[in-house]
């Protein structure tokens, strides 16, 4: 346990990923061809697995797939998946690692992720526009004797070896140690072995003063960690133990406290040791570094120029990529991206491919809202969007500059292409649709509670809920309006509905529709609406008009998210006033929405418990 883990580093090559030749078995991994192992289109469960990759320990891994190249790439780009798992019937769950976007170019790509012990690689192409291959055996098996699926036109990933490397994304070996033992754990590891003596109560407290300090995220005093000191010293000399293993026990006593697992924050004005703790969670999800730490100990941390600084420096950090997808889970639902599974009659071109690269292109639309300081109004349309080759293809936008094995990149749109924005993503319009219908109430709802800031009560209980016709032979609009007719209904329909009829444009996934099915006999999609002040559309790029011109509404929107988040607390009628004030400031800022983020943390809500 004090030696710490052994370094682990892996080179699997071709032959060991694949085999070429008489399968035995139920064999489904990639073919070995020449210095290759090739991925083919082929739809069986837990195709693509290479058994050589299983790891024996739970653990994060970086993952370097060598020199990846696309076969027969039709687009320019061959795309698939990369994911770990047991990849066995009895334990059939797969954990996404990344996207692998292939090449007529050899590249290396690397990834990072946790792997769980027993788990191995599996590699598989996931564009579904692309023609599968057939198996080649019966059964369960895959065989490749006899064919030659290149020159068959499958599309294809080959890669010349796997590297598997085991890291430590938190803290180094020595980190740890120090974190652990001391400043001067290194030279006193030995005594750690040891049992008790005279001044271990001496070197206990030395130690666990600074774990705790960390740990209770404020300065603790000798007499404060004096109750863990006595338990360390119960375990060595009760038990006959090691002063490892009373630390151990101390270290363990430490993290129940509640001083580690809550906030401790007295009503009122949060003091600067609260703030830091705010603060380093709300921007990395994460407890103070020792900056913060440093500055809330001299009690300078609420300063105004000092708090702008930290949260610059916070921001401009590689963990601030903790808030943007923290945030777009909790404000945009994206943690629900899998809640549903769109119905593959009806979407067939739908691919994890396509979800995953929607979540990224959220997130990616979010992050350059804050790191650029792009006008909140982005929200509602921008003239930019972040795509790449597949997720382009699956909108329609060939049309537009997005270079094959460019990844996700940032793509001028033009002033009304509907893609522009955040509400017509398809990540937002899958997670407010339920894989085969859309209802305009719930993106409605969705629309007016996370970017217009309206408050929506839930419907009475005695009405039932309005079931989208899936033949597509009735319009969703035709169905509400008997159901509108109710007096108890009307009212909050008229704030509901319009943003969702707008976005009726777009079907569960988020292409664009005229029609609610593909029959000529379906109806007709009508994206006509009036807002609840009154200003008429026809259609989504009238309704996005009329709200670019309300960047007040659309600030206090997202400021509202954004404490709500921060604060863990729903904001109350109490806070209209602070939210008004700031959508104020914010225009004298030009409503930048990095701007708008500092101004929500310099605000009583944040500052205040």
């Amino acid at each position: 346990a004090l030696e710490g883990e052994k370094t682990f580093a892996r080179d699997f090559p071709a032959n060991s990923l694949g085999q070429n030749g008489p399968q035995s078995g139920n064999f489904r991994g990639p073919e070995t061809r020449g210095d290759e192992a090739i991925a083919w289109p082929i739809r069986l469960q837990f195709y693509g697995r290479m058994p050589a990759t299983r790891v024996s320990a739970p653990g994060w891994y970086r993952i370097t797939l060598k020199d990846v190249r696309a076969i027969n790439a039709e687009s320019g780009s061959v795309w698939g998946t990369l994911r770990s798992g047991s990849c066995a019937s009895n334990e059939p769950m797969l954990y996404p690692i990344g996207l692998v976007e292939a090449t007529e170019k050899a590249r290396d790509l690397t990834f990072d992720a946790w792997i769980r012990g027993d788990h191995m690689l599996e590699l598989k192409p996931g564009d579904m526009t692309r023609k599968s291959a057939p198996t080649g055996a019966s059964g369960g098996n895959v065989g490749y004797r006899g064919r030659d699926l290149e020159k068959q036109g499958f599309e294809g990933i080959a890669l010349t070896s796997i590297r598997m490397e085991r890291f430590y994304p938190n803290a180094e070996r020595w980190e740890v140690r120090r974190n652990l033992f001391g400043e001067n754990g290194r030279e006193n590891l030995a005594r750690w072995n040891e049992p008790t003596s005279d001044d271990a109560a001496t070197l206990l407290g030395e130690t666990i003063l600074p774990f705790a300090r960390r740990a209770f995220r404020r300065p603790v005093t000798a007499e404060d960690v004096a109750p863990y000191v006595e338990l360390a010293l119960r375990e060595i000399e009760g038990k006959g133990k090691r002063l490892v293993d009373g630390l151990r026990v101390a270290y363990q006593a430490v993290l129940c406290s509640p001083r580690f697992l809550t906030f401790v924050e007295e009503p009122g004005p949060l003091d600067d040791h609260a703030v830091a703790s705010r603060l380093s969670f709300m921007l990395w999800n994460s407890m103070p570094d020792a900056e913060l730490r440093g500055l809330a100990d001299k009690g300078k941390l609420r300063d105004g120029k000092t708090l702008h600084v930290q949260i610059d420096r916070l921001l401009d950090s590689p963990k601030s990529e903790r808030f943007i997808a923290s945030f777009t889970d909790q404000w945009l639902n994206l943690r629900d991206i899998e809640f549903t599974s769109p119905d593959r009659r009806l979407y067939p071109t739908f691919d994890p491919v396509v979800q995953d690269s929607m979540v990224a292109e959220t997130r990616a639309f979010v992050r350059e809202l804050v790191q650029s300081d792009r006008k909140i109004t982005d929200i509602i349309q921008s003239d930019y969007a972040m795509l790449n080759e597949r997720l382009a293809r699956f909108y329609g936008l060939d049309d537009l500059a997005v270079e094959p094995g460019g990844g996700l990149q940032k793509v001028s749109l033009g002033k009304k292409n509907p893609r522009g924005g955040l509400i017509t993503q398809g990540a937002v319009l899958k997670v407010t649709a339920n894989g085969t219908t859309t209802s305009p109430v719930v993106r409605g709802v969705w629309v007016g509670e996370r970017i217009l800031g309206l408050e929506i009560p839930p419907p009475p209980a005695d009405v039932p809920a309005v079931e989208p016709d899936i033949r597509g032979a009735v319009s969703i609009r035709d169905q509400l309006e008997k159901h509108r007719n109710s007096e108890s209904c009307a009212a909050c329909h008229l704030k509901i509905d319009p943003a969702g009829f707008a976005l009726e444009s777009f079907d569960p996934v988020g292409r664009w529709r005229t029609r609610y099915g593909s029959k000529k006999s379906s109806a007709s999609v009508d994206p006509s609406g009036v807002t609840p002040d009154g200003a008429a559309f026809t259609g989504i790029d009238q309704w996005k008009k009329i709200y670019l011109a309300r960047p007040e509404q659309i600030t206090r929107g997202f400021a509202r998210q954004l404490l709500t988040y921060a604060t863990g607390a729903p904001m109350r009628f109490s806070d209209r006033a602070a939210l008004d004030a700031l959508a104020q400031k914010a225009g004298e800022k030009n409503f930048g929405t990095r701007a708008i983020l500092h101004l929500a943390i310099d605000s009583e809500i944040f500052l205040t418990k």
